[in-house]
């Protein structure tokens, strides 16, 4: 064992009390909750984050590809869903899945009530993953071979307000010349608990809305395309303009919807103001308890000093002390932070309002990598800032030690 840290040890286990051991205490107890803080922080941020965007793109994909048109209505310009079109799209690296989708706004009719809606027609090549997690009642629809499944799928929001129940028949009335109405049967109740999505859309097949628009088989509204890699959105964007058709477009959903992904940022800024505010009360915590130790231990350094000391190998005493009492409260902050969030993860313990937060708990995302970032972080900064109040030991003098202890 190197001699600093046998001297740092030696002065941590002093036995009797003194002034600088409760200070000590309280140095690892600021690391721990600075530690913890940042931890919780971390996880529920990236925990609203993660389950906002799964529901956001869940009903809408990643990536939007649609004919290019000045059209601002929910009826779609439609364009060909040819087996080339696909192939393009197919042979994408970071395209995971793709789907064919058609939009068409209808009125929707129980016995009692009466809503707007967008109907979303799904064919039977969807893939359901990214949606499942929001079905709350029943199923998906079944698709049938030479006709159109008479099925719908609607919100919790738009069964309370059509106040209708699963299995129930609802009426579809669609708004055009000549006017339509379709009777469908509600095989599955959805939630993202996002209002924005809940009270406007309903799913159906797509060859209902093929049939009500008079498209032929291959027609579409236009494709959700769902990425391996969200980060590659842009490239694969640029990829997938250099290959498509010059009449279609491509759109990445995050653009199509600001307002939910400018608060994201705005969440970001303000977690980084939070982490800045407990990393300097932590730190001007532990600058304070070094100064006391120096202060009761000036007799020692004085000693050391006129034995040959020099000032680098007394400063790495307490730097190594220092050193000590971080890790100590990393320990301790991280079985209280990863703890809470366990509990929380596992029991949901912490309730939401969906209708302002979206959900109805606080969410939990366990993203290692940043939780080892916090640790070596706060380890790096501490310890950084820490090293400044040990050149102290420079000004102090043997005589004045003496004089000091006496």
């Amino acid at each position: 064992m190197k001699t600093e840290l046998f001297l740092a040890q030696k002065i941590r286990k002093t036995k009797g009390k003194t002034f600088s051991s409760s200070v000590i205490n309280i140095g690892i107890a600021s690391i721990a909750i600075g530690v913890s803080a940042i931890i919780i922080s971390f996880s529920v941020l990236l925990g609203f984050k993660n389950t906002i965007k799964e529901k956001l793109f869940s009903m809408s994909g990643h990536l939007q590809i649609r004919k290019i048109t000045l059209n601002q209505s929910f009826d779609e310009v439609p364009f060909t869903n040819s087996e080339s079109f696909r192939k393009i799209l197919a042979k994408n690296e970071n395209i995971a899945s793709i789907n064919a989708i058609g939009l068409k706004s209808a009125l929707l009719k129980s016995e009692n009530e009466i809503s707007g809606v967008v109907l979303k027609g799904y064919d039977n090549n969807y893939d359901s993953t990214f949606f499942k997690g929001n079905l709350t009642e029943g199923r998906l629809i079944s698709y049938e071979d030479g006709s159109y499944a008479k099925e719908i799928l609607i919100s919790e929001r738009q069964k309370n307000l059509l106040d209708v129940k699963l299995n129930d028949d609802l009426l579809i009335y669609f708004i055009q010349q000549p006017p339509r109405a379709r009777k469908v049967k509600i095989v599955g109740i959805y939630s993202t608990g996002i209002e924005e999505i809940d009270k406007s859309n309903a799913i159906v097949d797509l060859d209902l809305l093929r049939r009500i628009n008079q498209w032929d088989s291959l027609q579409i509204g236009h494709s959700e395309v769902f990425l391996k890699d969200l980060n590659l959105a842009e490239k694969t964007v640029s990829q997938l303009y250099d290959e498509i058709p010059q009449d279609l477009e491509v759109k990445e959903v995050s653009k199509m919807m600001p307002a939910f992904f400018d608060w994201f940022n705005l969440l970001d800024r303000n977690i980084v103001i939070v982490i800045f505010l407990i990393m300097v009360v932590a730190s001007f915590n532990m600058v304070s308890v070094l100064l006391i130790m120096i202060m009761e231990r000036t007799p020692m350094i004085g000693l050391l000093k006129s034995i040959g000391a020099q000032n680098g190998f007394i400063q790495k005493i307490f730097v190594a002390n220092a050193v000590q009492i971080i890790l100590k409260g990393l320990l301790i902050g991280n079985l209280i932070g990863l703890g809470i969030c366990f509990i929380q993860d596992q029991l949901k313990l912490i309730p939401l309002d969906p209708e302002s937060y979206y959900m109805n708990y606080v969410p939990i995302n366990w993203n290692w990598p940043v939780i080892i970032l916090i640790n070596i972080g706060t380890v790096l900064v501490v310890s950084l800032i820490v090293s400044l109040p040990t050149w102290a030991i420079q000004k102090i003098t043997p005589v004045k030690a003496l004089k000091y202890k006496e």
